[in-house]
């Protein structure tokens, strides 16, 4: 066995990869981060700049403090059964940020005793800019604590009831999507009024960028900004009335419901 490190993502595929980029300097080393998967070569870049890559999850849990299970819902069950023996109540943190699988589901799969965080990150994190939500079944604060500082670090993090963890899959993690859909229109949109598509693009982007930053920074509610921008017969409103027309508002509602059905049906545990 090698030596011990301080957190462990099993199952490094697109959402674990992120979270392993976002810690990197962000209060982790590479070296201190161990990273799995089946198909190790898949994570020669990781291996490159410094993370311990291997594919024995037992040995990683072992070895780590903290431990993250980031597979597909599919696989985590599997995963759990694998690691059981390994996980030690009073060493091991676990985080999960798999989909639709609830705390219940994982200390069936664990132990009653198991300290577990439920996480929701996006992969905005590999940025440093994640949302991420939390949600426990422990009575440790510092335990608590200790995931809120991971995350804080690449990101804003908040703790909610677990009861909400699958709504919040669906508006920040599925939101990602939503809003580069909605920066991808607004770009297609530029083209088509004469801008060159790299042009209006980093436009398009940028000022998405500037409109959340209103409400982030000033704590100005979207319909203030919004007032803020219109005047009476002006263009701005006449552009907003359009999209309306067509359903801009009803479809980003609907869509994020969606998601939030959809997500809730990922995870089928026996």
């Amino acid at each position: 066995m090698g030596k011990p490190v301080r957190l462990a993502i099993l199952g490094t595929g697109n959402i674990g990869r992120a979270i392993a980029l976002g810690l990197a300097g962000n209060g982790f080393e590479p070296q201190e981060i161990i990273v799995t998967r089946r198909r190790v070569e898949r994570l020669d870049d990781l291996a490159s700049r410094g993370f311990v890559v291997q594919s024995d999850n037992r040995d990683a849990v072992r070895r780590a403090a903290i431990v993250i299970a980031a597979v597909e819902p599919q696989q985590l069950d599997g995963l759990l059964d694998e690691i059981r023996p390994d996980l030690d109540p009073q060493k091991n943190l676990l985080i999960s940020v798999v989909s639709g699988a609830g705390i219940d589901d994982i200390a069936r799969l664990t132990s009653a005793e198991q300290p577990i965080v439920r996480a929701m990150p996006n992969t905005a994190i590999a940025l440093g800019r994640s949302m991420t939500c939390l949600a426990t079944n422990s009575d440790r604060e510092d335990l608590l604590e200790q995931a809120v500082s991971i995350f804080d670090a690449v990101g804003v993090t908040l703790v909610i009831e677990e009861e909400l963890m699958i709504p919040a899959t669906a508006l920040c993690a599925c939101g990602v999507a939503f809003f580069l859909r909605a920066v991808r229109a607004a770009s297609q949109g530029g083209i088509e009024i004469g801008f060159h598509p790299r042009e209006a693009l980093k436009m398009a982007a940028q000022t998405a960028l500037g409109a959340a930053s209103l409400v982030l920074d000033e704590t100005t509610h979207p319909e203030r900004a919004i007032d803020a921008v219109t005047t009476p017969r002006g263009c701005t409103i006449a552009g907003l009335n359009e999209m309306e027309h067509q359903g801009f508002s009803s479809a980003l509602i609907k869509g994020i419901t969606t998601s939030a059905v959809k997500a809730g049906s990922l995870y089928d545990g026996d």
